[in-house]
């Protein structure tokens, strides 16, 4: 058996090859070429056939990942935090220490590492979407409070005057009128003009209710202010428009892959997951019912169990960090969702406040039920039924209390 430590660069990789004695036979450096990458796919079928190797590297990212998956190379990844842990004393780092320290990790521990094995196209996909979604979602909020800021400083009448301000109806409106005065001086009929432009469901109703609201005494500012503020405002909304219009894309798209997937309907039949939360469990659960060895392996791939910490007589847990983050970030998203909808997951999170635990323990707590609960759905297939679910947490009523 070989054992070959890629430590990965934006331009170079480099290489390391120990034996299964510790012993290094050979070292290599690539650039991050199409020439490169072959490079590295010819050196590693001529060192050994493909069955007889064990590349570790540090990430599952990026394109070297796929170079090497579709030539066949077994791929183990580990966190870099591993790596670190493993350094000599006196703190010495190179690219080529680092491929020589995954080298040797990988001969030491390659029974505890997992195999990357790709997932199945429309996973793929549908994780890279939803993740990507999250990421313009997460832009959308810092837009958002900016925007909030800027009203503050110098039109709060504009944030009572509709629901919320990331929705177009409201940006159109700050659009046509930027400053206090703007408003003000605008007609009623000129306010539902607006808003039936913008696609309001009520622009009639509503603009009179915004034209009676501009007519209470509002807090002025200062000219000054209002010029600079209201031109920082026009830019934050001519941001959000259009990215707002890009995250309904993204629904509609991952919505169509989410539903092409065979394994949807178990995800969709979640209380609480929505339209929104069932793809992002299914694209971070994955398909391959071969991954986990059980629910447990899950709950820790999740971050939902805790981990114990012992010294001497001391003794305590504390929440899981090394853990896939969206998936983490989604199930606990779904499960305080749940609570609304499912009364025996309300009734767990209240008794686990009772208890002492924090809001966030107490969703992460119930997630980790919930974790078992899919667990199970996913293997056998089939979709969530409360009737089943109430029958089974009866019979096992004292394990899990």
């Amino acid at each position: 058996m070989w054992f070959v430590g890629i430590d990965w660069a934006d331009k170079k990789h480099d290489v390391v090859v120990i034996d299964e004695a510790g012993r290094k036979v050979a070292q290599l450096r690539i650039t991050h070429t199409p020439e490169g990458l072959a490079k590295l796919v010819s050196f590693l079928k001529e060192l050994a056939p493909l069955d007889q190797l064990a590349c570790i590297l540090e990430t599952k990212h990026g394109l070297l990942r796929p170079a090497l998956l579709e030539a066949g190379v077994p791929l183990y990844p580990v966190n870099p935090k591993t790596i670190d842990r493993k350094r000599v004393a006196s703190g010495a780092k190179t690219d080529l220490i680092d491929a020589y320290l995954l080298a040797k990790h990988g001969r030491a521990e390659l029974a505890d590492l997992r195999r990357l094995e790709p997932d199945s196209p429309t996973i793929a996909e549908l994780k890279v979407l939803t993740r990507d979604q999250e990421s313009l979602i997460q832009m959308q909020t810092r837009l958002v409070n900016q925007l909030t800021a800027c009203l503050k400083a110098y039109y709060p009448v504009a944030l009572t005057l509709f629901s919320k301000l990331q929705q177009k109806v409201t940006l159109v409106f700050l659009q046509t009128y930027p400053t206090p005065q703007a408003a003000q001086a605008a007609t009623p009929e000129h306010l539902m003009a607006t808003l039936k432009q913008a696609g309001h469901p009520t622009p009639e109703k509503t603009a009179s209710s915004i034209f009676e609201a501009l007519r209470q005494p509002q807090l002025r500012a200062d000219e000054v202010t209002i010029k600079t503020k209201s031109r920082l405002m026009l830019a934050l909304v001519a941001q959000l428009l259009p990215l707002m219009e890009q995250i309904a894309a993204y629904d509609k798209e991952i919505t169509e892959r989410f539903l092409t997937h065979a394994d949807s309907q178990i995800f969709a039949s979640l209380p609480g997951a929505g339209k929104r939360l069932a793809p992002r469990l299914l694209a971070e659960w994955g398909d391959d019912r071969k991954r986990y060895a059980d629910a447990t392996s899950l709950q820790a791939l999740a971050g939902t169990s805790p981990v114990p910490f012992e010294s001497g007589t001391y003794a305590t847990v504390h929440q899981r960090f090394a853990c896939i983050k969206p998936l983490r970030n989604t199930l606990y998203q779904f499960a305080w969702q749940s609570t609304l909808q499912e009364t025996w997951a309300s009734v767990y999170y209240e008794r686990k406040r009772k208890e002492g635990k924090s809001h966030s323990m107490a969703v992460r707590a119930l997630a980790n039920v919930w974790v078992r609960i899919l667990f199970a759905m996913w293997c056998k297939g089939e979709e969530y039924q409360p009737r089943i679910f109430e029958a089974a947490r009866k019979q096992h009523a004292p394990r899990a209390a």
